[in-house]
Order: structure tokens, then sequence, then C-alpha cells
């Protein structure tokens, strides 16, 4: 009993302790609730409990709301602030920077009220803990600075006066390593929002330091890595005169790190360059980084390599701002005789300024004044450096530039024409005789045919026959024009120059190839001219009767090698692998030698070190000395390669693309599967249908991850296609059901998109006999999502067939959807039939007298439809679609009357969801929230 009573005691003494902390709990809470904001901000801002000074740095913000009416509240608030920003732990000055963007921001909405307060009480503390000795302080601040600056919180001056000035202090030769780090990384980053001036002005100088830090080279690496940002800030004219002598160093630094970083960020700089300093030095300086040492530098290389050539993209060459009709190339204009017709009638007005400026600039020149352009065209020559004579004719426009056009790529040869030599000028004068001869002087004479591998002859207008013999003449006349004696020798002089310069290099195979040209260029000098005139003139006589314009084509380079054309030889090295040929361009049966095919290659829109080596990116020893998916590398940057040089020069990337269709890597071919709908509007139709049909082909009959690439933008390259060629696809189609994962619904999914859109692009008869079957199965799909789309696609594939000219086929549609679904054994197919007639409804793609005749009488029979699901979708259907219509609300017939007969005998039924839908009309009208109302399986 004793033991009894002294336990209920000891229970009963709990008891009370537990009121007592209860009650004391209540009147601490209710104390809280007597003070002030202000008064609980510095109750627990004394705390000397850690976690109540964060609890208090976490209330600030809405401290600061509840005292927003009070001005003088807010200014203590704010003064609170500073001093809970000298709190000795860490985590709580953390906290409090965490919430200095948000405390910022609502001071900037309540401006009137507390004018100056970010700049006064809360930016202090913002760049003083810039240099804060925790780590995770300094990491909190450096992201609000850049908040503040993104939102446009801080004032300019501010900017210039408070935070650029730490910024430079922290960056000083004395400062802490991880500190100094960090401001250089600060720096880089705001230097695109504060602007060009500020960034030019303040940080540039302290930048340019930093690049050239000798201690640490983390600080060269934030350099380098950032150094593309500051480039496109400061413009073209601060980064060639302050940072491209940085850049140098940086790419040359010890560090391999710091390398690999200035590879990285190398398309950034050169598109803060001029097309003449990325030609000259930093397309030399790339290939030093993709020939580094160290792994890493060069994986980085040949990453940014496509990219980097995109830079040199020109749209005079790319072909891209023309009209298709105004920018045919050569190739395109040679197909057929009717596009040679067009091209014609577009291209005489183009080319009748350049007839009248040339016709002016002829009527001037004389032998002599030509000898003295040769000589200074030689002296020019003489200037260029020994180390840059590859990429001579890309930086000197005096001195014949060489550029492709989209619009012509004739115009080329028009802008040689005009400034040196001789034989050119005579084919402008016989040019001007007439009218029609204005494309067979851009079709003759043009660049671009020099080195490519010759057209398949062609059908040539009948005008331009009678017209070749009286031109093939005039050039010959002018070609034996006299010409000063001692251009020959200076020709020669120079030439074996040039050859005796090279010889030191002669390993590498691009500078042996340019050798031999230049050697066979010394021999053709020693030969007598008026010797190899008449043989060229016998030569050109007999055949004269034959000749196509493919064959003079050829035979204007044949006429270039005699003596007058020599100084065309030395104006660069480049030029003459554009412009010397031989004999063999005659035949286009004729079999290419291997340094054929590599001069094929050649090109002048970018320079030629620079895509032989984006060429031998798929080399496979490249995998195994560089990176293993820089096939992959390669693949993602072709289209903006193919961009850049145009289509006239597609030639050096064909072989190229079709390896990389073929590789043994899906990611690769999946990486083409992508993009070839971009590569194909780049290419246009006749070099698409030729070059990359073939490997779309290929593409179809691929993996689900590559076939899904083809199929996202099936319609985008189908439509670029011929309309016989597009109709070859309708037979494919049926494919894409059939995946090699069945449970891959999204495949299908696209399919259904992509067919959507490949309505418009065949006829009606092909829509019911290819496209209505696919629609048809995907309608039935397993997948609920899948099927949504197919309503959609059946809709509009009505809508087409109602808008063709024969109306029997949307008949003949309508008829099979109530046999195939109205009509189905299945309750899924029955609901399928409905939901087809409320699409078709909603987005009114059949009129309603139409849709009333064929679809609305087999929708009202199912009303007696023993599944209630059925019946819950038509009364939604009924009563939120149908009803809607002006058809149903503005005309008394018979089918208005059926459908109210059926929404009363649905009001009536015996399910209670049956009934709900019909009695009412609830707010959604959304078809798929119909369907995630409706009992239906996903799969």
């Amino acid at each position: 009993m004793a033991r009894a009573r002294r336990g209920a005691a000891g229970e009963e003494k709990e008891e009370e302790k537990a009121a007592a902390t209860a009650a004391a709990s209540l009147d601490f809470v209710s104390q809280d609730e007597m003070l002030t904001p202000l008064g609980r901000l510095d109750k627990y801002a004394a705390s000397e409990n850690i976690f109540n000074r964060q609890m208090v740095a976490r209330s600030l913000l809405d401290t600061l709301k509840e005292v927003s009416d009070d001005e003088r509240d807010c200014i203590a608030v704010l003064e609170r602030i500073s001093r809970l920003a000298d709190d000795s732990e860490p985590t709580v000055r953390a906290e409090l920077m965490e919430q200095v963007p948000h405390i910022a921001m609502f001071c900037q909405e309540n401006r009137p009220s507390i004018p100056y307060a970010f700049s006064k009480y809360l930016l202090p503390i913002v760049v003083r803990y810039l240099a804060d000795q925790n780590n995770q302080v300094r990491k909190t601040s450096q992201a609000a600075l850049l908040v503040l600056l993104e939102q446009e919180l801080i004032e300019r001056y501010d900017v210039e006066t408070k935070v650029c000035p730490v910024l430079i202090d922290l960056t000083a030769p004395d400062s802490n390593d991880d500190v100094k780090t960090e401001a250089v990384a600060i720096m880089c980053k705001m230097a695109s929002m504060v602007g060009k001036d500020i960034t030019e002005r303040l940080v540039l100088p302290r930048f340019c330091e930093m690049c050239c830090d000798c201690r640490m080279f983390h600080v060269r690496k934030v350099c380098a890595a950032n150094f593309g940002d500051i480039c496109s800030v400061v413009g073209q004219q601060a980064t060639e005169e302050m940072l491209l002598p940085r850049f140098f160093q940086l790419c040359s630094d010890n560090v391999w790190g710091v390398r690999k970083a200035c590879a990285e960020c190398f398309m950034a700089v050169s598109c803060a360059t001029s097309q003449e300093v990325r030609r000259t030095k930093l397309s030399t300086l790339f290939i030093n980084l993709i020939s580094d040492p160290s792994r890493w530098v060069r994986q980085a290389a040949f990453q940014s390599l496509g990219p980097f050539i995109s830079t040199f993209a020109n749209p005079s060459s790319s072909g891209q701002y023309f009209k298709e009709e105004d920018g045919k190339n050569t190739e395109d204009c040679g197909s057929t005789q009717e596009n040679s017709e067009q091209v014609r009638t577009t291209e005489d007005v183009t080319t009748e300024e350049e007839h009248n400026r040339t016709e002016d600039l002829s009527s001037h020149v004389d032998g002599d004044d030509l000898a003295t352009k040769l000589e200074n065209a030689m002296e020019d020559q003489n200037t260029v450096s020994n180390n840059s004579q590859r990429e001579s004719d890309y930086q000197t426009e005096s001195s014949f530039h060489c550029t492709l056009s989209s619009e012509s790529c004739g115009e080329m040869a028009d802008e040689n024409e005009e400034s040196s030599h001789c034989c050119t000028t005579g084919l402008q004068e016989a040019g001007l005789n007439s009218q029609e001869a204005s494309l067979s002087e851009q079709e003759l004479y043009n660049s671009f045919h020099f080195w490519r591998t010759p057209l398949p002859e062609i059908d040539i207008d009948f005008e331009l026959q009678q017209t070749s013999d009286i031109k093939l003449d005039r050039e010959i006349q002018e070609l034996t024009m006299p010409v000063s004696p001692s251009i020959p020798m200076a020709t020669r002089k120079e030439l074996e120059e040039m050859i005796e310069n090279l010889e030191p290099h002669i390993d590498d195979p691009d500078v042996k190839a340019q050798v031999e040209v230049l050697s066979a260029a010394l021999r053709a000098s020693s030969l007598d001219p008026q010797e190899e005139t008449m043989a060229s003139i016998s030569k050109g006589t007999d055949s004269q009767t034959e000749l196509t314009i493919n064959d003079q084509q050829s035979f204007k380079p044949i006429l270039g090698d005699i003596v007058p054309l020599i100084g065309d030889t030395v104006e660069s090295m480049d030029s003459t692998l554009h412009y010397i040929h031989n004999d063999s361009d005659l035949s286009t049966n004729s079999s290419f030698s291997p340094e054929e095919e590599r001069k094929s290659k050649v090109q002048d829109v970018v320079p030629q070190a620079l895509l032989d080596q984006y060429l031998s990116m798929t080399d496979p020893s490249r995998a195994q000395t560089v990176d293993t998916e820089i096939a992959k590398h390669c693949a993602y940057s072709l289209p903006g390669v193919a961009l850049t040089l145009g289509r006239q020069n597609w030639h050096c990337l064909k072989d190229t693309y079709e390896t990389l269709a073929s590789d043994m890597q899906w990611k690769v071919r999946r990486t083409l599967a992508f993009s070839i709908h971009e590569l194909a509007v780049i290419l246009g139709d006749q070099l698409t249908a030729g070059d990359l049909v073939p490997v779309f082909n290929g593409f179809l009959k691929d993996l689900d991850e590559v076939r899904i690439g083809v199929l996202k933008h099936l319609h985008d390259f189908l439509k670029l296609l011929h309309v016989d060629k597009r109709r070859e696809y309708l037979y494919q189609l049926q494919e894409f059901l059939v995946t090699d994962n069945s449970r891959n619904w999204r495949f299908r999914a696209e399919l259904a998109e992509q067919l959507i859109l490949l309505l418009d692009l065949y006829s009606a008869r092909d829509i019911y006999d290819y496209l209505r079957p696919i629609a048809f199965s995907l309608c039935a799909d397993k997948v609920s999502s899948v099927r949504w789309i197919s309503y959609k696609l059946v809709s509009e594939m009505v809508k087409k067939l109602y808008m063709a000219s024969t109306s029997t086929f949307v008949v003949d549609l309508m008829n099979e959807l109530v046999e195939k679904f109205c009509r189905c054994h299945k309750w899924s197919g029955r609901q399928t039939f409905v939901f087809i007639c409320q699409t078709i409804s909603e987005d009114d793609c059949l009129p309603m007298d139409q849709f009333a005749v064929h679809l609305l009488p087999h929708l009202l029979h199912l009303a007696s439809d023993k599944v209630p699901n059925v019946r819950v979708l038509l009364a939604k259907t009924l009563k939120q679609t149908l009803l809607e219509k002006e058809y149903f609300l503005n005309s008394a017939n018979s089918h208005q009357e059926a459908v109210e007969q059926t929404i009363m005998a649905l009001q009536m039924d015996e399910d209670s969801d049956v009934k709900y839908f019909a009695s009412i009309h609830p707010a959604s009208t959304k078809i798929a929230d119909d369907a995630m109302s409706t009992a239906s399986s996903t799969y």
C-alpha cells in the first residue's frame, strides 16, 4: 500500500512539472506576441543560441514587410542588419547573405519610403563579405553580387565606386590566393552585366595583368576560361590591341589546363576579331593547340574546331541570304535546260552592272598597264611573310582576293579580272557583244570548276553555240597580245624564291604539294610564249566544233598556263592550286590520283589547314590518340561547317559525311540523323537528292535511337525533296510502327505528330491510300498518349480530304471510321469513335451539316451502349461540344431534336456519372481532360 501511494505521488509531481512547463511555454509565446517586430528582432539577435540568430537572419524580410508602413522602423531594421553582419558565426553571416537579394528587391519596390537603403546598408555588407575568411560566406556573397547585378539592383555609380575598386584590391599581387582567384572570376562574370564602358576602363587593365600572373596558374586558368566573355564585351578593337597578345601567351602556357581552357573558348574569341586576324593569326594559333603535346588540350581543340570554322561564315559564300532562284550555284544551274533558262533570266539583271563596269575598265587597260599591275602584285607577294604564305590570298584584298559567292560562282573571277589579268579582260570584252552571252561568261570562266570534279555534260543553248566560236577567237587573240619581256623573267625569279623558301618544310605534305605545283609553273614559264600559244590555238581550233560547256571550262586553265598568266601563279601558294590544271581535266571519265583527290578538297572560305584537320577527325587513329568520341563531335558541328563552306564546296565534306553516316557508333549516326534536315536546307534540293537521300534511307533502317532523329524532322526533310522522290517514302512510313522495343510508345507518338504535318505534302489519294491505315492503327494503340495525338491526326485527315477536289475520299474515310470503331466489339474502339467525333467537332474539321449526315446518327446510337464509359464520354461530347455549335443552337432541324432526345435519355441513365455529365455543363471542355477522367488503360 505504501509503495502504491508513493508511486501515485510521483506521478502527480510529474504532471505538475509538465503543467508548469506548458504554462511557461505559453507565457513565452505570449510574451513574443506582445513584443513589437523590432523587439522580437532585438531579443533573438542578442541570443547566445546560434540557431536563434540564424532564425533572425531568415526572418529579416518578413520583419521588413511588417514595418514597411513606417519609414523609421524600416531604417531601424536595416541598421540591425548591419549589426548582425558582424556576427562571429559564419553560418549566421552566410544565412544573412542569402537573404540580401530578397531584401534588396523589397527595398527597390518600396524605394519612395526607404530611398538609398540598399546602397547605404546592404551593398557594403556584400562587398565586405567578398574577402571573408570563411569560404561559404565568400561563395554566398559572390552569388548574391551576381544576382544583384543581373537584376540591375546596383546603381552604375555604386558599381564604379564601391564594387570595382574592391575587386581590383582583391586581385592585387599581395592578396590571398583563393580570394584573388575568386575575384578574377567575379570580374569576368560581371563584365557582361556592367557593360563595355566600365569593363574597358576598370576591369580590362587588371584582367590583362592577371593573364600574366606568373605565380599562380589558377588565376591564369580562370582568365583563359573567361577570355571569350571579356572579348565579346569590350569589342573588336580592344580585343585585337590588348587581349590578343595575352591570349597568345595563355595558349602557350606551361600548364596544360590553361591551354585547354583557351581551346574551349576559342570560338568566342574568334567572334570578337576581324576576318583578317581570324585568318592570319588565330588559325595558326589553333593549329598549334590541335598539335599540343597534351591529349586533353588536343581533345578540347578538336571539340572547338567545328565551332571555330563556323566563325568564317560569310553570307555571300554560304548562300543562305539569297532566294533559291537568285542564288543558284553552277551545279544547280547546269542540271537541266529548263533551269538554265530560269537562271539566265534572273542573272541577266544581276550581271548587267558587272558588264557595264568591266566594259569601262577594259577600254582603258592596255598591255603596259597590265604589266605594271603584275609587277605590283609580285611586289605585294614579297611583303608577305614566308610563314603565312599559305593564307596570303585571304588577307590581301588588293592582290586578287578570291571569294565564292552564292549569287554567282563566277563573281570571284570578275573581281580578279578588274585588277589584273589581260586574258580575263579579253574574255569580258567578248562577253559584251551580246546580252545572251552573260551566262556563258559566268559559266565558262568560273574558278569553282577549276579544281572540282568535272560536271556531266549538259545540253547547251543554241544561241550559246553560235557565239562560242566568236568568243573563243577573242580569247585567243587577247591571250596572244604582246607582253613586256621582263615579266616572264621576273615571274621565274619569284617562283624560284618561293620554291627555295619552301624546301626546308618539304616534309609537310601540304608544302610538298605546293612545291610540285610551283615547279610545274616554273617549267611552264621557261617555254617560248609564242610556241605555247600557237600549240594551244591549234589544239583549240581542231576540237572547236565539238566543245561543250564543260570542255570550254577545262580549256581555260590550259590557256592559263602560258606566260601572261604566270603572275597569277605568283600571287599566292593557295591560288596556284585553284587556277593551274592539266589536260586530264578535259576528260570527265578520267580517274583521279591521290594527289588530285587532295587538291579537290581545296577551297578558299577557311584556311585549308583547319579544314584538313577537321576532315581528319574521322580517322580511326584520332579516336585512340585524342578522344574516343571525336567522330561524334565532328558529326555535331558538320552542319555549321557545311554552312560556312557553302554548297559549292560540299564536295570537300561529302566523303567525311558518308564516313560518319556509316560509323560503328550509333551515337555518331544519331547526331547526323537529328541534323540531316538542316543540312538539306544548306545544300539545296539537287545535292540533297544525290548525296543525302541515300544516307537518309540508311537511317530509316537503323536502330530506334537513330531512327528517332529522322522521325522527329521527317516533315522538314521530305518537304525539301521533289514530289516524285517524296512519294517513294509513302511505302516506308508503315515501317515506323515497328520498333525494337514495343514499349517505346514515344516513338509512335512522334510518328503521329509528323503525320499531321505530312498531310500538307501529299495528295488526297496518297493520304487515303497510305496515311489512313497508319492513322487507324495508331488510334488503336495500347498507350493513351499515342491515341490522343492520333485523334487529332484523323480529324486533320478528314479536314484535308474534305477540302480536296474529290469528296469521295472523305465519305469513304468516315464510313470506315464507323465500321472500324463505332461498330467495334471492344468498348475501347467505340470510345475511340466518340473521341474522334468530338475532335472533329471542336476543331471544325467538317461542316456541321456534313457531320450530322455522316457521323451523328452513329454517334447517337452509342447512347444505348452497354459500357458506362462510352456513355459518359458521349454525354460530355453532346453537352459540351455539339450543343455549343451554332448549327444546333439557331436552326430547328431533325438533327437538333435527335441530339436533345438523346441527352434526355442519358439524363435518366442508371449510371450516376452519365446522369451528371448529361445534366450539367462542367467547366472543363478539353479532350485531354475527358480522356483523363475516363477509365482508359495506359498499357
